[in-house]
């Protein structure tokens, strides 16, 4: 194994568990220290650092071409839907994607994005606002609805009012 192909975002087997390597720093001794975050299941978002001396051989460096395609033919692609909606139910937000964006006029006051942090922590979004009048209610809302259409929980088409 070269030391070239454990490059930061390289992903590599160590000890049955399949990491991928953030930085890699040169020890005084001549060998590297891999930083890296755990990716398959009982290690994941987990940082570990390991010694590239200490592991030795025990490091192997996994291919993308070696990566198996495998087709959904499930309806409107239900079964990879699912998937990809259990993998984003299983990592919490750390931060709010609606907030990429500057706000309009008046701007966003730090407690209105508390009701929208709190809403996407829960598996089903679902919260009651009950503030005291002028506090922001719709704006809090607002920022709770857009951040789930930029995450493609939400539709825009379905807030806008039907006509009859």
């Amino acid at each position: 194994m070269g030391t070239a192909a454990l490059a930061p975002g390289a992903r590599v087997l160590i000890r049955d568990a399949e990491w991928i390597v953030k930085t890699k720093n040169r020890t005084s001794t001549g060998g590297y220290s891999l930083h890296v975050v755990g990716v398959s299941e009982i290690v994941r978002h987990r940082e570990a650092r390991f010694l590239t001396e200490i592991e030795g051989k025990g490091i192997t460096v996994l291919d993308p071409a070696d990566t198996e395609l495998i087709v959904d033919t499930s309806p409107q692609f239900r079964n990879s839907r699912l998937y990809l909606e259990s993998l984003l139910r299983q990592s919490p937000p750390n931060r709010l994607r609606s907030l990429d964006r500057p706000s309009g006029r008046g701007g966003r006051s730090p407690y209105q994005l508390d009701p929208a942090i709190q809403a996407l922590e829960q598996p089903r979004q679902r919260i009651l606002i009950a503030d005291a009048v002028g506090l922001g209610k719709t704006i809090e809302m607002g920022v709770l609805l857009s951040e789930l259409i930029k995450r493609g929980r939400g539709k825009e088409s379905s807030l806008l009012p039907r006509r009859a």
